[in-house]
């Protein structure tokens, strides 16, 4: 008998067993419910053991599923259509879609299941996920067959996956031949052109649409947002006559990849709710502007003044903060965080300790941590040999980058950058042109970085000569960075004519680089040139290159403070001044009325 509509029927023990699926359940709690049911003879009933079924898969999306998937395979009603329709959904909830697909194809050669609309929905979703084309053809095909295609959700998500496919042909077509049409078949239909980059039917789908809901106007801010165009993207945004996070954070994750931090900000605090991915997209986005005070301030927000947990995303946008910042106590408080919370089992959150630790000089705690990550990734090796690079220990990465290569790792672009930056933080001439040259052996081709990096070592390394026979034959247009870095070297060898050659075009790529300039003005300096010197200071003034002030930072009971130089705003500067003043005046040997007040005598 189907129990799905006959509650009231249950036995006493049945109803348990439905209020215990009702609650969230680890996988231990929901394999002693089962247990009880099996030993109860309850497992008959369809609504109780597809409750138990689904639950499996979120409790545990590896272990879980796959306890699931043998319940349902040892039960002798697998072609109910409800209890089917779960077991596939649970296989697509984890991402196993292939199973989702095969364990339909099982069902209808082996009983006497009857797929419906909720059957091929699913089906069309795990075909569009893995891009299959010809196995969503037999879907459709079945659609066909089975009569559900005038079915608005099975015809949506046939849309839906064809858009994926970048068959817009297909998507079109059975848009046009749907009787009915909801804001969600208008939406699908435009994602699908959006994703190949037709913008303009987008466009002119989206002002046909009869009835606009939230998830239209998303979409299309989100593929605005992508283009950079964020005037189109406010102009909409402004239009919604309803907003949800996801329009604000659209918004906001735009106005941060466009440079524009400060009107992102607005936008995210005028929010009337926020999620994780708000306070993620803010918090990245103060680190990828290089502003990692205000990075830190928002995580200590988010962590003080709500209730939301910082997942992964939230771990990798903070490390580099705490890492350009020197913040190691909150780093070592985010790692034992990431170790409580499993984190990491993330590939990306080992990547990003590695990183954090080495970048706060911590490079004995960077490979302790590399050496308990369990299951490594290329991107992991990557961060320890860069790491080791920027510490300058130089024959240490080399060591780990043969280690990698060793236990068949292949290496890829980022990995030989950290090795030719290893070479040049080393100073091996030889074995960072050996390194380049060895890249085509690993199926890679030297981009612009590489080539800057062995720019940079020749000319650190006094080898002007063949660094300048390299800019003019690499198969790149020079850049700023690597212009900069060869006139540097100039400086150092004190090569006026060579300094001359790009010093123009160096300027023209990097006119706000005071670098340049004070480099320019010295090497003049240095050969008596004092013309030539005052025409780099009225270069400089035209452009408005200023010499940035010095700046440092210091981590004090878990606060990064920050001092300018010549600023005045830090709450205890006055203190801060005469104790340095009294530094300076003990160690020149002259005692203060305060030495002992404040603990100088004992030294």
């Amino acid at each position: 008998m189907n129990n799905r509509n006959t509650h009231w029927l249950w036995r006493p023990i049945e109803r348990k067993c439905h209020a215990l699926l009702q609650q969230r359940n680890s996988k231990a709690t929901l394999l002693r419910i089962h247990a009880i049911m099996l030993r109860n003879a309850v497992d008959s009933n369809v609504n109780l053991l597809t409750k138990l079924i689904s639950s499996f898969s979120v409790s545990d999306p590896v272990a879980g599923i796959s306890h699931g998937r043998r319940v349902f395979d040892t039960s002798p009603q697998k072609d109910d259509t409800f209890l089917s329709n779960t077991m596939i959904k649970s296989h697509m909830g984890v991402g196993q879609f292939a199973e989702s697909t095969l364990l339909y194809r099982d069902l209808l050669r082996h009983t006497s299941f009857e797929p419906d609309n909720y059957t091929f929905s699913s089906l069309s979703k795990c075909c569009g996920a893995r891009l299959v084309l010809w196995e969503g053809l037999e879907v459709h095909n079945h659609v066909l067959k089975c009569g559900f295609v005038s079915n608005l959700f099975v015809a949506t998500s046939l849309v839906d996956m064809y858009g994926k496919f970048g068959e817009m042909g297909f998507a079109r077509k059975l848009f046009d031949e749907m009787l009915e049409r909801s804001s969600v078949s208008w939406t699908a239909l435009i994602g699908g052109y959006l994703k190949f980059g037709c913008i303009g039917i987008a466009e002119g789908l989206f002002d046909a649409i009869p009835e606009k809901d939230v998830a239209a106007f998303n979409v299309m801010i989100d593929a605005y947002v992508k283009k950079a165009d964020m005037v189109s993207a406010n102009t909409l945004f402004e239009a919604m006559p309803e907003r949800n996070v996801i329009s604000w954070t659209s918004m906001i994750d735009g106005y941060c990849s466009n440079g524009n931090i400060n009107e992102a900000r607005v936008l995210f605090d005028a929010m009337p709710e926020r999620n994780l991915f708000s306070w993620n997209a803010m918090i990245g986005g103060y680190c990828q502007n290089k502003q990692p005070q205000e990075a830190l301030k928002l995580f200590h927000a988010l962590q003080s003044g709500t209730t939301l947990e910082p997942d992964d995303v939230t771990v990798v946008s903070v490390l580099p903060a705490i890492a350009d910042l020197g913040a190691l106590d909150l780093g070592n408080w985010v790692h034992q965080y990431v170790k409580r919370k499993k984190l990491d089992r993330s590939s990306n959150v080992c990547t990003a300790l590695v990183d954090m630790y080495s970048k706060c000089g911590e490079i004995a705690k960077a490979r302790e941590f590399f050496d308990e990550v369990k299951v490594k990734e290329t991107s992991n090796w990557n961060a320890l040999i860069n790491g080791l690079a920027v510490n300058g220990s130089a024959k240490e990465a080399l060591e780990v980058f043969e280690e990698m290569k060793s236990k068949g790792y292949k290496p890829n672009e980022i990995t030989m950058l950290g090795v030719l930056s290893a070479c040049n933080h080393g100073g091996l001439v030889e074995e960072g042109k050996k390194w380049f040259i060895a890249m085509e052996n690993y199926g890679l081709t030297p981009q612009i970085e590489h080539y800057g990096c062995l720019v940079d070592l020749l000319g650190r390394s006094g080898c002007l000569e063949e660094a300048e026979n390299l800019i003019e034959t690499m198969p790149y247009e020079v850049n700023g960075i690597i212009l900069s870095s060869f006139l540097f070297a100039c400086g150092y060898a004190k090569d006026v004519t060579r300094a001359e050659k790009v010093k123009k075009k160096a300027i023209e790529m990097e006119p706000w680089n005071d670098g340049i300039y004070i480099m320019l003005r010295n090497l003049y300096a240095t050969d008596k040139r004092w013309s030539d010197v005052e025409e780099i200071k009225g270069w400089m003034r035209r452009e408005g290159a200023k010499k940035e002030a010095g700046c440092s930072t210091i981590e004090v009971n878990g606060m990064v403070w920050a001092f300018l130089a010549g600023d005045k705003i830090h709450p205890q500067c006055e203190e801060i001044r005469l104790l340095l003043e009294h530094l300076r005046l003990y160690m020149r040997g002259q005692d203060t009325p305060y030495s002992n007040d404040i603990g100088l005598a004992e030294f």
